[in-house]
């Protein structure tokens, strides 16, 4: 019966948080709408998510957002910084291919999504056999680097999360 009238929990709390934070008005009217939206939104859509992720971690979810986070706020500086004091010419902009251990594609979706976030780095295009993970970097010193740093501080955090 639970399951009927939400097929997504954490998707419903979302749902309602999003609604509260879009109306920027805590009335009960407003949160009983949010509810409304995040109860009915799931079971409309549940027939398209046949095949539920499941979070293995919960609380790896926590560090994996402090993590992504702290690393937005530091790649904006470092872009605002290369912006500023740096000739285009003496970027080392390139593409670079990340494999992927991870297989899940919520997964591997929520890795191209922080990889994208994060300023100066743009997720392009995935293998066709999800394997690997084709990544653009504005200013990539030492590639082998940066493909490792990705895998530690994301990659393995995911694998944690949803493997």
């Amino acid at each position: 019966m639970i399951r009927k009238v939400f097929p997504h929990p954490i998707m419903t709390a979302v749902l309602t948080l999003v609604w509260m934070m879009l109306m920027n008005a805590f009335t009960p009217a407003t949160l009983v709408l949010g509810l409304i939206l995040g109860i009915i939104i799931p079971i409309m859509t549940s027939s398209f998510w046949p095949d539920r992720p499941t979070i293995r971690n919960p609380l790896k979810v926590a560090e994996y957002i402090i993590v992504v986070l702290y690393d937005i706020v530091v790649a904006n500086v470092q872009v605002a910084y290369l912006i500023l004091f740096r000739r285009n010419r003496d970027l080392r902009s390139r593409f670079f291919t990340v494999p992927l251990e991870i297989r899940t594609p919520e997964a591997i979706a929520i890795l191209a999504g922080t990889i994208t976030m994060t300023p100066g780095t743009v997720s392009s295009d995935i293998s066709t056999d999800g394997k690997s993970l084709l990544v653009h970097g504005l200013d990539v010193a030492d590639e082998q680097e940066t493909v490792t740093g990705i895998k530690s501080r994301y990659e393995k955090r995911l694998k944690d999360i949803f493997e």
